[in-house]
């Protein structure tokens, strides 16, 4: 299983597998035998169907975009400049890219000024505003003068030494903060726990983060690839998220190509064009869905009668792949129902005539984690607006 995911993840968005799983999860499945391989399959199998859906085509509105560091905290550090000021200086530049091409989305910052932020607030920033995804922009450090070149992370279990050092810097901001207890060491088995219920979101923020990493290469950068660590800002966000490593200020080189104003602003540039092909592949399932949901899936005008069957349904997720209507496959929601629309499968759950047993279906639903979830009405077996099924299913 584990083979079939590599190979997906491969042909789909040509990342840099080695980095990923595989040497940490060969040590953690022996100690929990039967239970962690049935929690690595239901995980992977989630990823599956999550892949080609976009939280049910809601259209993108907004991203929050996260200059590392600030204030206090400066970061890492080289000849005449520091990290907090060259991530917030790309920050703001690709900040204002978007503003300026993309006025339809909304820009969020975590900080526009050199000021200090909690790691907790930055994701609760985006968490709060519902954000579409989550930009971390942060440079990089090693204690050796050599290496070089940008790198992207996503949430997930690291497996060199390296990348290891890396979140525990990035991490390590956690010291400078007066409220320290809010935070818990980030072992393995919470990282695959944490990842299984972002799953909905890891291959979308694996696929903008090759984006990023391909248009790095355009630019002259060296690609590090994408990578996955225990990052804590990245561990409490609730949507795609990215942490982009733009270069190494241990490098004499990278440093002086880093602190130039024209550089930052081609790094900007380079993450606004892979944030717009990201986005043109969201709008394109987006704008699907939506032909769909005016076409055959477009609620039906209805009149009164005693003789009509009024049903209620929930609306779980939709997606190009299909995937059996088990309960494991919906975190244990069970009886969940599924039907072909065009190209889309549509995962109903709840079925009934009652519209308060419904609205406790949804509370469930919800809190298994399909935050996107909705109630849909139906009048022998065809979609019609609510309010009238509502009123029909009282008479």
């Amino acid at each position: 299983m584990l083979n079939l995911f590599y190979s997906v993840l491969r042909i789909s968005y040509k990342v840099n597998l080695k980095t990923m799983f595989s040497e940490k999860m060969n040590i953690i499945t022996p100690r929990f035998m039967h239970k962690r391989f049935v929690g690595v399959f239901l995980a992977l199998a989630i990823v599956f169907f999550h892949q080609t859906s976009y939280s049910q085509g809601r259209k993108f509105k907004t991203v929050v975009i996260d200059a590392g560091h600030g204030g206090h905290d400066h970061g890492c550090s080289g000849k005449g400049s520091k990290e907090k000021t060259i991530a917030l200086n790309i920050a703001l530049k690709l900040g204002k890219l978007i503003e300026t091409k993309d006025k339809d989305v909304k820009v969020i910052y975590t900080r526009k000024t050199d000021k200090f932020v909690t790691l907790d607030n930055r994701a609760k920033i985006a968490n709060s505003k519902k954000a579409d995804l989550f930009i971390c922009i942060h440079a990089n450090a090693n204690k050796k003068s050599s290496p070089y070149g940008s790198e992207t992370y996503v949430l997930g279990l690291h497996k060199t030494d390296e990348q290891e050092e890396i979140a525990a810097r990035e991490n390590s901001v956690i010291e400078l903060e007066e409220n320290k207890s809010k935070y818990y060491k980030i072992t393995p088995e919470k990282l695959i726990a944490r990842t299984m219920q972002l799953s909905a979101y890891l291959n979308q923020s694996i696929s903008f983060a090759s984006e990023i990493q391909k248009e790095f290469k355009k630019i002259g950068r060296k690609d590090r690839g994408v990578k996955q660590a225990g990052f804590v800002v990245l561990y409490k966000t609730t949507m795609p998220s990215v942490l982009i490593e733009t270069g190494f200020l241990t490098n004499s080189k990278e440093n002086e190509y880093l602190k130039k104003t024209k550089n930052q602003q081609k790094m900007a540039q380079a993450i606004y064009n892979a944030f717009k092909t990201y986005k043109k592949k969201r709008d394109k399932i987006y704008n699907e869905m939506k032909t769909t949901d005016t076409g055959n899936n477009k609620p039906k005008p209805v009149t009164s009668s005693s003789n009509k069957k009024v049903e209620f349904k929930i609306q779980l997720a939709s997606s190009t792949n299909k995937i059996e209507p088990k309960s494991y496959n919906f975190k244990g929601l069970r009886n969940v129902q599924i039907k072909k629309d065009g190209k889309y499968y549509r995962y109903y759950y709840g079925t009934t005539g009652s519209y308060t047993q419904i609205k406790k279906s949804l509370k469930t639903a919800k809190g298994k984690g399909y935050k996107d979830a909705f109630v849909m009405g139906f009048v022998d077996g065809k979609r019609v607006d609510l309010q009238k099924a509502i009123e029909l299913a009282k008479n």
